[in-house]
Formats: C-alpha cells, sequence, structure tokens
C-alpha cells in the first residue's frame, strides 16, 4: 500500500511507472494465490467418511474454507487490482503511495498492506480530494488524519493489463481540466444489461453518502441519473466492512421498485465482494410475511388503468382511496382501531368446564390483559385457550376421570372456547376496519368464487395488513434487519416507510428518491418533510443534484420539460456534451418504417436501445412490429423479472430506474403527453434513460410539453 520516501517526482514516464507496479503487484497475488491452506480432499472409499467430523478437523475445515474465499478474491483482483492511486503524506510522517482497489491485499511474506480497500479510512481521501489546493484528511479510528496530497492519478487495468494512466492532479502543475477526464471516460462506456460499481469514479458528494453514519437514517432526494441507487448499494458494502462485528449481510435488506429492476442492480454488490444481502420488493416481502394468505393481481391491469391516457372514472375514486391507505393518519387509526379490539375482545361471561366449576370472565380477562401481556395477540388466545385446557385436565385427573370420552370433551370445549373469540386472521379483520372508515371501500378486495382460492388484494392493502399482522404476531427474529434500503421511495407512501420501522428497530435506514420521477403520487408521498417526520429522533436529507448519466444536452432538454412545474431541485448535468437531442415529426402511416430506420442506425452504434412508449397497448403494437421485421427486439412489461439488454420495448413507466446507450421515445404528440405534472414527469422519465443519444418522434402537433423544442 504504501512506499515511503521524498515528494519529488518519479522519472519515469507515468505509463511505464504503473506498468511496472502493476507487475509487481500480479507476481506478488500470484504467490499469494500459492499460499495459505487447501480444502482437505475426503477419500470416497474411506469407511468412515460418514462419521463426525472431529472439533480439530472441524476447525481445519473452517480455515481452510475461509482461504479458499480469499483466493476466489485475489483471482478476482489479477483482473484489475486496483483503480487509483493517491499520494498523501501525513503530518509528521512520510509520504505514502496509496493504491486503491476494490479488496485489500497484503504482501504474502511481510503482511504489508499493497492495496487499500476502497471502504478503509485512508481510501476516503482518494474520492474527497478534489485539487483545491493540496490539503486533504480523513477520519480513523483513532481520531482525525490530516496532511497533504501531491499525486491524484485514476488507474484502469483489464484482464491484468494497464489500459489508461490519468492524472487528476499533480501538486505543482495547472490542472487544466483533469480532474474531469478520467469521469468522461467512464461515463462515456456503452451499458449492457447490468447496472455496475462505481469504486473508480465515486464523486466527492457520493462518498459523503456512502460513508455516512449508519445510526442516522439518511434521505436522499438523487435527480435522475445521480447514481443514487449505486451509492446505496456502496453504502450497503462500506457499512459492512466498518461494522463487520455489528452488521451481517443477510441481515439487509434492498427494497427495489419491481422484480426486473432486482435483477438489473444484481451484480453490483457481489462485484464489490458482497453477498447474501436481501433485494426484493416491498410486495414480495410483505406476501412472504403473510404467509401468501392473500395474493396480488396482475400488475399490468393496475398500471394499464393508472396510465391510460384518459384514466376512468373508477380509477379516479380508486385513487384517492390509494392516497388515503398510505397515509400515517389511517394506519394511525387502524392502530386504533386494532386496540379498541383488543380492549373488546375476551367472550363475556363463565366458561363453562366440561369436568368441574367454570372459569370466570375476571380470571380470564386477568390472564389475557395482564398476565400475557407482553406477547401479541394471538399468542395471549393461544395461551389462554391452552391454559383453560390444561385447567380442565387437573380437574379430570383430581376426580379421577381418566376415561377417553372424558379427554374428548375436554378438546371439544376447548374447541368451542377458542370459537368464542374474534375471527384472528388479518384480511377478515383489515375488512372490519375498512367497513368503519369513512372514505374506504372494500373494493381493492377480490374474495374469489371458488373454495380454497386465495383473496386478491392491491399494493396500497399490502402495508395495512401487515400492520395488522405485526398485532396479531409480532415480528418473527429472522424478519428483523439491520439497515434497510428503500430505492425509487418516492413511490412509497408514509404507511409502507412507517410499517418497515418495526423490522428495523435500529431505524437504520437509507431511503432514496426522486420526487420529479414520482410519477405514482398517489402512491408515494407528496414531499421529504412526511418522511422526515417519520424519524421524530432526527434524520439527514441530503440532495444529489449532479446527473452522471446523460450528456449536457439531454440533461438540459429534460430539465425544460420540468421547469414549468416548478421542482423542487433540477439536475445539474456534468459537461459531458454529445448528440444534441432530435426532436423529430413522422406521418402517422410511415411511422413504423421511421422508427425502423432510425433503430437501425442507432443500433449500430450502441449496445443497449429503448423504444419507449406512452401505454402498453403502444408497446405490444411497436414490438410485433420490430419482429415481423426481423428486429431482435424485447418487449418489456410489469410481470417480466429479467432485462436482456439490446433493444427493448418499453412502456415510459416501467422504464424508471433504468438506463440505456440511445432511446428513441414514441409518440411524443400532444395526445399522448399532456402539459399536466404528470405526463411532464412521465416525458422527464423517458428522457433521463438515455445515456449518450435521445429522439423524440410524433405525430401531427408535438406534445406542449416540448413545442419550444420544435420552434427552436
Amino acid at each position: 500500500m504504501s512506499e515511503t520516501g521524498t515528494p519529488p517526482r518519479p522519472a519515469l514516464d507515468p505509463y511505464e511507472e504503473e506498468k511496472e507496479h502493476l507487475q509487481r503487484v500480479l507476481d506478488l497475488i500470484r504467490a499469494a494465490l500459492e499460499s495459505g491452506p487447501r480444502m482437505p480432499v475426503r477419500d470416497e472409499d474411506d469407511e468412515d467418511a460418514d462419521e463426525a467430523l472431529t472439533a480439530d478437523v472441524v476447525a481445519d475445515v473452517a480455515v481452510a474454507e475461509m482461504a479458499e474465499e480469499r483466493r476466489h478474491q485475489l483471482r478476482r483482483a489479477l483482473r484489475d487490482p486496483y483503480f487509483g492511486r493517491i499520494d498523501f503524506q501525513p503530518e509528521g510522517e512520510a509520504l505514502q503511495k496509496l493504491y486503491i482497489g476494490k479488496q485489500g491485499i497484503d504482501h504474502p511474506s511481510t503482511g504489508e498492506r499493497v492495496v487499500l480497500d476502497w471502504r478503509a479510512p485512508a481510501a476516503s481521501v482518494f474520492y474527497s480530494f478534489t485539487g483545491q489546493g493540496d490539503e486533504a484528511r480523513y477520519e480513523a479510528p483513532g481520531g482525525e488524519v490530516r496532511g497533504t496530497v501531491s499525486l491524484k492519478r485514476n488507474i484502469v487495468v483489464r484482464e491484468g493489463d494497464l489500459v489508461r494512466v490519468v492524472d487528476s492532479y499533480v501538486k505543482g502543475q495547472t490542472q487544466a481540466g483533469n480532474v474531469d477526464e478520467f469521469l468522461l471516460y467512464r461515463l462515456a462506456d456503452s451499458k449492457d444489461s447490468r447496472l455496475h460499481d462505481i469504486v473508480a469514479t465515486i464523486q466527492a458528494e457520493q462518498n459523503e453518502v456512502i460513508r455516512a453514519d449508519k445510526n442516522v437514517p439518511i434521505l436522499i432526494q438523487g435527480v435522475a441519473g445521480s447514481g443514487k441507487t449505486t451509492v446505496a448499494l456502496h453504502r450497503l458494502a462500506y457499512l459492512l466492512y466498518q461494522h463487520p462485528e455489528k452488521l451481517r449481510a443477510d441481515k439487509m435488506v434492498i427494497f427495489a421498485p419491481s422484480a426486473m429492476f432486482v435483477d438489473y442492480i444484481s451484480e453490483v454488490l457481489p462485484e464489490l465482494g458482497v453477498g447474501d444481502v436481501q433485494q426484493t420488493t416491498f410486495a414480495a416481502f410483505a406476501l412472504r410475511v403473510l404467509d401468501h394468505v392473500v395474493l396480488l393481481p396482475d400488475p399490468a391491469k393496475r398500471l394499464r388503468e393508472r396510465f391510460a391516457l384518459r384514466p376512468s372514472q373508477e380509477y379516479e375514486s380508486m385513487r384517492r382511496e390509494i392516497e388515503l391507505k398510505g397515509r400515517v393518519e389511517t394506519l394511525e387509526a387502524l392502530q386504533a382501531f386494532l386496540q379498541d379490539m383488543e380492549m373488546k375482545m375476551v367472550p363475556q361471561g363463565d366458561v363453562p368446564s366440561p369436568v368441574g366449576p367454570p372459569i370466570s370472565a375476571e380470571t380470564i380477562a386477568r390472564w389475557f390483559h395482564v398476565e400475557y401481556a407482553r406477547y401479541p395477540v394471538r399468542q395471549r388466545r393461544d395461551r389462554v385457550v391452552a391454559r383453560a385446557k390444561r385447567q380442565w385436565e387437573m380437574q379430570a385427573k383430581d376426580a379421577g376421570k381418566v376415561e377417553k370420552s372424558i379427554k374428548r370433551e375436554i378438546a371439544a370445549a376447548a374447541r368451542e372456547f377458542e370459537r368464542a373469540w374474534p375471527d384472528l386472521e388479518p384480511l377478515p379483520i383489515y375488512e372490519s376496519f375498512l367497513r368503519h372508515h369513512p372514505g374506504l371501500s372494500l373494493r381493492s378486495i377480490q374474495r374469489p368464487a371458488k373454495y380454497g382460492a386465495r383473496p386478491l388484494v392491491e399494493p396500497e392493502d399490502l402495508p395495512l395488513l401487515l400492520a395488522i399482522h405485526q398485532w396479531l404476531h409480532g415480528v418473527d427474529a429472522r424478519d428483523v434487519f439491520h439497515h434497510v434500503v428503500i430505492d425509487e421511495a418516492q413511490d412509497f407512501s408514509p404507511a409502507h416507510i412507517r410499517v418497515l420501522q418495526a423490522y428495523c428497530p435500529s431505524l437504520s435506514f437509507t431511503i432514496l428518491g426522486d420526487l420529479s420521477q414520482s410519477i405514482h403520487s398517489e402512491a408515494g408521498f407528496r414531499d421529504w418533510d412526511e418522511v422526515r417526520a417519520l424519524f421524530p429522533g432526527g434524520s439527514r436529507y441530503v440532495e444529489m443534484s449532479v446527473s452522471y448519466r446523460s450528456t449536457y444536452e439531454i440533461v438540459s432538454f429534460a430539465n425544460r420539460i420540468l421547469e414549468p412545474f416548478k421542482p423542487e431541485v433540477l439536475a445539474r448535468p456534468v459537461f459531458r456534451s454529445g448528440d444534441p437531442v432530435v426532436v423529430e415529426p413522422v406521418s402517422w402511416e410511415g411511422r413504423f418504417d421511421a422508427l425502423l430506420e432510425r433503430l437501425s442506425a442507432e443500433s449500430r452504434g450502441a449496445t443497449t436501445v429503448a423504444v419507449l412508449t406512452r401505454t402498453e397497448e403502444d408497446a405490444h403494437v411497436y414490438h410485433q412490429m420490430c419482429l415481423e421485421s426481423g428486429l431482435d427486439a424485447h418487449l418489456l412489461t410489469a410481470s417480466q423479472t429479467h432485462y436482456e439488454g439490446g433493444i427493448s420495448i418499453v412502456p415510459v413507466y416501467l422504464a424508471k430506474g433504468l438506463e440505456f446507450d440511445s432511446v428513441i421515445l414514441v409518440d411524443a404528440d400532444e395526445s399522448h403527453y399532456r402539459a399536466d405534472p404528470r405526463d411532464a414527469k412521465l416525458l422527464y422519465v423517458g428522457c433521463t434513460r438515455a445515456l449518450h443519444r435521445l429522439r423524440l418522434l410524433y405525430c401531427d402537433r408535438p406534445s406542449p410539453l416540448i413545442e419550444w423544442a420544435v420552434s427552436d
């Protein structure tokens, strides 16, 4: 990791210097791969092969497994052992040449650190240092370390070969704009079908979020393309590195907006050497906790209704209920309803015994409300019934009544006593609450006609059903999380977040979203103050306003769509100039041919291309057209769990969170995108999916949201 010496610049050319250093590091890694314990090989013919292993052998196997995992990490490091170097001289100490990589690498003989893990305290200098002066500092376990930087160097190694060396800062030299050269180089890369890590290009404001205190909930308003999802994933890797004694990967969870998005982000944490973090959707989590006693209908139907060009009156009425169910006030009303139910649920009157005197109503109430008060409601009911049964069995034994018929009578009496209690299943309780709450109805619940089939509920019902489940059963220790990440949080209601807090008692949350992309507005929160209010003990709000994904031209174009609606935060583009955004008319009859021509041109220079449509019906039409023309295009729907890359045909409302080299947004006309906040957000989402090239096609008259682009 560190080489001590004096600050003078090396005589070698930077590329040749780094080439020599890389060879030394690769040789050390190969040496390390040859050392250490190996997994013991068991003889298949050994008669004692199935015997229990001794403690010594178990310990040896555990050590060997750890060594094998380390070798796996080193084999990965052979491809690209590090990506950066910072020459840092702490006050009163010698100069240190720190090489930064995805994982730490030690010298196999001396134990000296050769490559510093990007999550280590000293590595933060590489990310926080911006070249404004030469002073730098970082927080170490023993306190703050201050010093000066003489060199910041970005390095690209691919498959063990040195590809690029860029000096972002050299002390004593004019930087001449070099600070952003390496970032722009990496941003110009083409995309494939997965999101990838950004350890080599983490920016100072992103680094601050990644390394934020785990004990303070962090709320991130991040514009499209700010890297907020990737930053949250890197934050998980950082927290696990910094707090191995307090945090476990399998007790951390990422709630993503869809199963396809889970698939899209699935490779980031493994690239960072982190496994076992749970990646799921809120709906999948809730249904599992509820033991799948209810199901969700096909999500495509709700999305078609929500994003229809002219939403029906029925859906407009349902929209009000969706919003109401997501409010904290509704959740609190449910909790008050449950408390009232709890006070009244003990059966009235004495409980007759089949073998002796009855158990008084006062005794039953004392058992339930006092002696078992620490248990969840369902357990309390079960314990009361079981205790009554045991008392009857003791009465029978004392009376010498041991006949089987008496045992059957006692069992029947216990069942009769249990039936005297209210139905303690989540759905019937929820239905009772809906009947009593003004403004809510039962229309989101579909009871099946077929016997044994499970009822259907809508997504907005799940937080309230989970709250009932918590009341009935408490929180299973297996469902308790050490840290929770909520992505695309603008589509989460306050009720979602409040219910999840019960599963993360530490309130260690990373919540990220973008109100400018709140296309499911009735289902989410209205402003970040609503989220702040859920953490009365304090939280930290951060704005990530720099957009790294798209070119200057694309970000500027997308911003102008939103400006009339006065968004809280507008994206600030990185100055990565590219092709101008193209807005062009096509005839109704020739729109398919025009699209095919543009697709053919875009596909030659792009790895991923998206055709974004306003509705799902339009997506099916354009997809069929592509197939009939011999194009290998993939249709992305709400039920899909895998993103293929290549050419994708996507309804614009399903594209949120994804990114493509090129985007062709079709039907950008006045009938598909009106001048209202929802359509402006949809069009903004569509435009900001593009990394390098954006084209909008329209028939007849353009959408009023982009009329300025046509006149310009």
